[in-house]
């Protein structure tokens, strides 16, 4: 087989392919072999008739036909890998030569990945954030600890307090009448925590057990619901229960009852550790992505729609798949906040543009400086993720092999040490702004 590639403008491919004579010989008989088992013929048993009495009966065209269908798709194949070029879309096939006895030719008209003009992507000047943490810090996530392991208390008596949970009923009506989504009985709510519209949580505050008081809110500008946004809605609510958090004392003890260790001072010195550790990580991400943004603005490329189209695809698909695990389905989310699947596509455009760019830079650098993954990495990885999902390192690379997804393993890996290849060679510049004030 031969195969040759001329460039188009517009990332555009066209493929010159010529199959030897022999193998659209072979696709006849499998051809034959396939119809004759499909076509009745007078005199002859079904699948029987001599190949000579089908081509007569049915006409040659059709094991050309069906010759070609077996012939063509593994020449393209081969013919994308001897050229080396990157489909990214399906083919326009043109058929100039279907002979017997002759070879097959056709050109295949392709889009293929654009081409990469790289700028700097070295001795990028990247600044370093500070990896700070202050004692107000560790005692603000003692304080979520303790918070996490308060008791509640019922209380018989008393009025509602910021930070309390009332349970409630409550009927919402909208010019007098009531409707469908404002309606809710023994609803445990935490005052302070904004879950319902603005302005409701407040007006609770100070409300006594078994009390019923009417709440007049006006839905934001924005919400969802086209029916209640910018809408005065009076809320008759009755105060049912009120469960109060009773924080434990901060001492040894507290420490012992939610930790391994034995004092508070153990406590805060793990998380404080914790803390640093966390503030490392966030920091050498935030230096990551701004060498990696750097280096996708020094470089030009031409992204075709076809691969922004397949990005949106792909995070709708995730968001998709994120809102079933929420018990959502799509249609119902769009529904609920009042926009169309060409919106929300239309909104991650831009997104799915920039990480398209970013991953066909980053293959391009890792092309240039040879940046590759060996198996013995790859078998690191899959080791390291079966320890994460607590599966056997055989049986879980035995499943993405199944999957074909190997190579995404091992693309991943590439893409990673090629960031750490730009950020090595980055000059880090500590950070001398002071912290921004929360």
């Amino acid at each position: 087989m031969k195969a040759t590639a001329e460039k188009l403008e517009k990332n555009t491919v066209v493929l010159d392919v010529e199959v030897d004579a022999d193998r659209l010989t072979k696709a006849m008989d499998q051809a034959y072999r396939k119809l004759v088992k499909q076509v009745n013929i007078p005199g002859f048993r079904k699948g029987k008739a001599p190949r000579v009495i089908f081509e007569n009966y049915v006409g040659k065209a059709a094991l050309y036909n069906e010759a070609v269908e077996i012939v063509i798709p593994d020449a393209y194949m081969q013919a994308v890998k001897d050229t080396g070029v990157e489909p990214i879309s399906q083919p326009e096939v043109e058929l100039l030569q279907v002979e017997e006895g002759k070879p097959v030719r056709f050109k295949a008209t392709v889009r293929v990945k654009p081409e990469v003009e790289l700028g700097r992507y070295t001795g990028l000047q990247v600044t370093k954030p500070k990896v700070e943490v202050t004692e107000q810090d560790v005692e603000s996530e003692l304080k979520k600890l303790q918070e996490r392991h308060a008791q509640l208390v019922h209380l018989e008596e008393g009025t509602v307090e910021n930070g309390d949970i009332a349970v409630i009923d409550y009927t919402g009506r909208k010019d007098g009448e009531e409707f469908a989504s404002g309606k809710g009985t023994d609803y445990s709510l935490e005052i302070g925590s904004k879950t319902f519209v603005p302005g409701f949580e407040e007006q609770l505050v100070g409300a006594a057990v078994g009390e019923t008081r009417d709440i007049t809110v006006t839905f934001p500008e924005d919400y969802p619901n086209d029916e209640l946004k910018g809408r005065e809605v009076v809320f008759t609510v009755t105060v049912k229960g009120i469960k109060r958090k009773k924080l434990a004392e901060l001492d040894d003890e507290f420490a012992k009852d939610v930790s391994e260790f034995d004092t508070l001072e153990e406590l805060k010195d793990n998380l404080r550790q914790k803390l640093q550790e966390a503030a490392a990580e966030q920091a050498k991400h935030q230096v990551n992505r701004e060498a990696v943004r750097q280096a996708v603005d020094n470089a030009q490329v031409d992204i075709p729609e076809e691969m922004i189209d397949a990005r949106v695809n792909e995070m709708v698909a995730n968001m998709e798949r994120r809102l079933m695990t929420q018990g959502l389905t799509l249609d119902n989310y769009l529904k609920y906040t009042g926009s169309t699947l060409e919106e929300m596509k239309n909104g991650f455009r831009d997104d799915a543009a920039r990480g398209v760019k970013t991953t066909l830079v980053l293959e391009a650098i890792a092309k240039r400086e040879n940046i590759q993954v060996g198996d013995e990495e790859l078998e690191q990885e899959i080791a390291r993720m079966a320890k994460q999902y607590q599966q056997d390192a055989e049986v879980l690379r035995k499943i993405l092999e199944g999957q074909n997804q190997l190579d995404v393993v091992r693309d991943s890996l590439v893409q990673q040490k090629t960031i750490d290849f730009i950020v090595e060679r980055a000059e880090l510049v500590e950070d001398t702004n002071p912290p921004v004030e929360e």
